[in-house]
């Protein structure tokens, strides 16, 4: 693989690189290159995490060296209680191996790194003070995700302002050459390119990807329960909230289309739309913007997506309900998840 297939690679299905032209010529320079990817162990884990596990996969493949890292501190300043922090850490780190094994990596690959590991280190407390004293309140709350604000957009935490310069020093202290995220992050990734040269460190290239339409119109959230699925949820839960999901007849801006695009599409070469003879049999798309177009023309109906959809969500989930050690994680990481 030469180093424009390297990059074709890394970039897909992403939406924005901060410093596309600084990785084009880290590529090129054959030095081993190093991404992480974080998660706060917060919410039960939701199928949404397979999108950025594909793009794990694709940095795997194009030669990247990639760490995990699971941020314990980070959810305890998101307000998960302390005594919660280790069975969550337990079970993320165990759903995500499996997620990664569903989708064919080889698990000998990826770095995985619990963040109070390296975050209560004495060098990492002193340059958090460091950054401190160059951040301003303006800086710090500019930078909050989305996540970490009350609804009316204000963050309502002192925490909330300890929570950007944590995800900035990360990067540093994990000693890679970027940062993988999702929009929602993207103020944060400014932040850590503009601050930590101002503490004498290097600015790191930041690979975001599109942030997935949930269910019911919002994102797709481990903490919003009516927008997503998550990977405990039976086959019949599965269908139930497809059923439920929102999705008008030839218009694609969805939920649903959206798991085609990146999520069936990103394990398979080819979806089955699945219908009765009477309404024209089943019908095979090799590629999404087939069905999309199809979907546009209203060639397909919202229900036969559905079904099929679900009928994916499931194999592909088969793996968590099979797994004792997954099911005895989550329940002791979320015993209100079997209250219901």
């Amino acid at each position: 693989m030469d180093a424009k297939e390297k990059f074709d690679l890394i970039k897909r299905n992403t939406q924005e690189i901060l410093g596309e032209e600084e990785l084009k010529k880290l590529i090129k320079s054959k030095k081993q290159v190093s991404f992480y990817w974080g998660t706060m162990p917060t919410g039960s884990i939701s199928i949404a995490y397979f999108f950025p596990m594909m793009k794990v996969a694709d940095f795997l493949r194009a030669g990247i060296k990639v760490k995990i890292l699971i941020a314990d501190l980070h959810a305890a300043l998101d307000s998960v209680p302390w005594e919660e922090l280790n069975k969550r850490v337990k079970y993320y780190k165990n759903a995500i191996e499996l997620i990664l094994k569903t989708i064919g990596v080889d698990m000998k690959k990826p770095e995985f790194v619990k963040g109070s590991e390296l975050q209560l280190d004495k060098n990492y407390f002193e340059d958090l003070l460091k950054l401190s004293t160059v951040t301003s309140l303006h800086d710090s709350n500019k930078a909050a995700s989305e996540g970490i604000k009350s609804a009316s957009g204000e963050i309502i935490k002192l925490s909330g302002l300890i929570y950007p310069l944590m995800q900035a020093l990360d990067e540093e202290y994990l000693k890679v050459d970027a940062q993988f995220a999702g929009m929602d992050q993207r103020k944060i990734m400014v932040y850590a390119r503009e601050f930590l040269p101002k503490i004498g460190y290097k600015r790191r290239i930041e690979l975001m990807n599109p942030i997935i339409r949930g269910l019911m119109g919002e994102k797709m959230s481990s903490s919003l329960e009516g927008t997503k699925i998550d990977l405990m949820d039976d086959e019949e839960t599965v269908r139930r909230k497809m059923n439920k999901a929102e999705c008008i007849s030839g218009n694609p801006d969805n939920g649903i289309m959206a798991l085609v695009k990146y999520l069936v599409f990103g394990v398979k070469s080819e979806f089955v739309i699945e219908r009765p003879e009477k309404f024209g049999g089943n019908k095979i798309y090799k590629n999404y913007f087939s069905l999309e177009e199809g979907f546009k023309a209203k060639e397909v109906h919202p229900l036969d997506l559905k079904n099929s959809v679900a009928r994916e969500i499931n194999l592909l989930l088969k793996n968590f309900r099979e797994s004792k050690t997954i099911k005895k994680l989550h329940k002791e990481a979320y015993p209100e998840f079997y209250k219901k």
